[in-house]
């Protein structure tokens, strides 16, 4: 998709979205709009409903934009009217930005428009949307120049469908070496370097624990680190992305839920979808990322309940339950990231435990963290675009749940309480006392039910709440 700034509508013909601001159900004075007038009876600027007249020989698309915008619901509104009313859209399509509107809402504009091109059917013969078609150009109309904030908006957007795809379509085709292909494609398009450590290569560095997970299954494992290295970066930060194809538990496998557990790599989607928005974006941080790829299965092979494993970091693990795994590939992640590369600050993803789930719900993700000033940086970053984090306690009372009588550690309190915090002082473990290491655990929030399909589907959380946070570094 291009943009295209235009002066008027003369001689424009096709759909024309005119974003309003909510006036009164009895107000006796009518919105304007390019010859058009509505009447407050049908219809005043209230948020979330819109108004569609014809005339001119152009599709005037009214949008309510109520009293008072936050980025995600103005995303989300922009979102429905190009998903939900696609037939709408001509060949040619003006968005009318208010003079009103800042920078941070022109983008949630543009993004959300992308955003709404977004088809969970991969695998049926659908109509393509109309901003699809490869001459596509979007026009626009505002007071002032907008196109650095509406392109941004697109580069949001177009990590952010990336990240859908790589989470909504099945493990069949998403493999570890799928992941691996992408990174690697990927990097070479927006500029960012990839390595990838196989079976053999990620035994010989000493990867157990990472290793022990893939045994069960016919995928080989890839550990897929990107570095991006502007020139004169101002700081170095490290991301870990869980990236579990799919999660049958092992050998403790799972009684319920399995069908959804295509999205247990949605943590790793998320830092693959980060790096391609930060290089997009030509950031000026440095930033190194891992994701420990492969697929928890079962068969002959499979590590067992009551195995000792070791790890990256020289620690050996007693593995009390085999679908606590997510953790034990993301301590070698940590390890190795933080040993080798020694980023300033560190951040991993993870739809890490159903504990988080009871606790907060699906609005927020959970987050872990010793360091405050890193807290109120991420929780900034995520409350201005809706993408929330809340702290939860890492406090070493809850140390004695991760302790072993037969290892350094073991992967599983076998509690059914603070689930979500025993994870995280698990990890916590092989960070090697990092000073700013976050954790993020985004099991509620990645993959979700909501009106834009009939099943539960890819939110793409954490892709640009990390690029936020990097950013505003």
């Amino acid at each position: 998709m291009k943009i295209k700034k235009i002066n008027d509508l003369d001689k424009f013909t096709g759909t024309i979205i005119i974003p309003v601001f909510e006036t009164t159900a009895k107000s006796i004075v009518p919105i304007e709009y390019h010859g058009v007038t509505v009447y407050s009876q049908v219809f005043y600027g209230k948020k979330d409903t819109h108004y569609l007249v014809e005339k001119y020989d152009c599709t005037h698309v009214f949008i309510g934009l109520g009293k008072e915008l936050d980025y995600k619901a103005l995303k989300n509104l922009f979102r429905r009217i190009a998903s939900k009313q696609k037939e709408v859209f001509a060949k040619n399509v003006v968005v009318v930005i208010p003079e009103k509107f800042n920078a941070n809402q022109v983008e949630a504009v543009f993004s959300g428009l992308v955003l709404g091109t977004y088809d969970l059917g991969h695998y049926k013969k659908t109509e393509e949307h109309p901003f699809l078609n490869a001459d596509f150009e979007l026009n626009y109309i505002a007071k002032s120049d907008i196109d650095k904030a509406a392109n941004k908006g697109i580069k949001i957007a177009n990590a952010q469908l990336e990240t859908f795809a790589l989470v909504d379509l099945p493990p069949n085709k998403i493999t570890p070496k799928y992941l691996a292909n992408w990174a690697t494609e990927t990097g070479k398009k927006y500029g960012f370097d990839v390595t990838v450590f196989g079976k053999e290569k990620s035994s010989f560095v000493g990867l157990h624990s990472f290793l022990s997970v893939g045994k069960g299954s016919a995928q080989e494992p890839q550990f897929i680190i990107m570095e991006y290295k502007p020139e004169k970066a101002k700081k170095h930060i490290g991301l870990v992305g869980k990236g579990i194809t799919f999660d049958t538990g092992g050998l403790n496998i799972k009684t319920a839920g399995m069908l959804h557990m295509k999205c247990d790599m949605a943590g790793g989607a998320a830092v693959l979808g980060a790096m391609q928005l930060i290089a997009d974006l030509k950031l000026p941080i440095q930033v190194t990322a891992i994701v420990p790829a492969c697929e928890n299965s079962v068969d002959a092979q499979s590590f067992l309940p009551s195995d000792v494993i070791q790890s990256y970091a020289g620690h050996s693990i007693e593995i009390i339950d085999t679908d606590a795994e997510g953790r034990l590939i993301l301590a070698d992640g940590l390890s190795y990231l933080i040993k080798n590369y020694k980023p300033d600050t560190v951040v991993d993803l993870a739809t890490l435990t159903g504990s988080v789930v009871g606790t907060l719900g699906y609005e927020c993700a959970g987050l872990f963290t010793n360091n405050e000033d890193l807290s109120k940086k991420l929780q900034q970053a995520g409350d201005a675009i809706g993408e929330r984090l809340w702290q939860l306690p890492l406090w070493d009372v809850y140390k004695p749940d991760i302790e072993s009588e037969i290892a350094d550690v073991k992967n599983y309190s076998g509690k059914p309480v603070a689930g979500a915090i025993s994870a995280a002082k698990f990890l916590e473990y092989f960070t090697d006392n990092h000073a700013s290491w976050a954790h993020l655990d985004i099991a509620g929030v990645a993959f979700v039910d909501d009106e834009f399909a009939k099943t539960k589907h890819a939110t793409a959380y954490g892709v640009h709440l990390i690029t936020n946070f990097i950013e505003n570094l």
